[in-house]
């Protein structure tokens, strides 16, 4: 919790480095997965990971002391407020391209597998004419390995 106008600004700076930082892990990332290339996206968790403990814990910090902030260093505040909105701004581009990926490789996923289902079920017809439903020995499942 601060204290002093120093300690207050020295929150504000650990937080805004923390951002910028986070930021510019994630704008990586999101050309990285924009562009097909997953593991190299992948190789990004782990400083993600940290970068947003540190964030929230700078958060947290900085909550600890918003009453402080809020009497003596206001243009502080709206700073940080400001900074926040951008990084939020920037999170979301992140999720949508992830969400997207996720989406696309789960619909390919799911395209491999009706193709060969199809491919492993007999084409037949019962006496009435009508195709018959496939009994459980013709349905092959199909195995993922989700590391890439």
């Amino acid at each position: 919790m601060a204290s002093t106008a120093a300690e207050a600004r020295k929150l504000a700076e650990d937080l805004m480095d923390v951002m910028s930082g986070l930021l510019g892990v994630i704008e990586r990332e999101t050309e990285l997965v924009r562009a097909g290339k997953l593991r190299e996206a992948m190789k990004f968790e782990t400083q993600k990971t940290d970068l947003s403990h540190r964030y929230v814990n700078a958060v947290g910090r900085l909550k600890a002391s918003q009453k402080f902030l809020f009497q003596t260093a206001p243009e502080l505040l709206t700073t940080l407020h400001r900074h926040h909105d951008v990084f939020r701004a920037m999170l979301q581009v992140n999720l949508t391209v992830l969400a997207t990926a996720h989406a696309v490789s789960e619909g390919i996923v799911r395209g491999v597998n009706t193709e060969m289902q199809r491919r492993n079920i007999p084409n037949t017809y019962t006496a009435a004419g009508r195709r018959a439903a496939p009994g459980p020995r013709h349905i092959t499942p199909l195995s993922v390995s989700r590391s890439l």
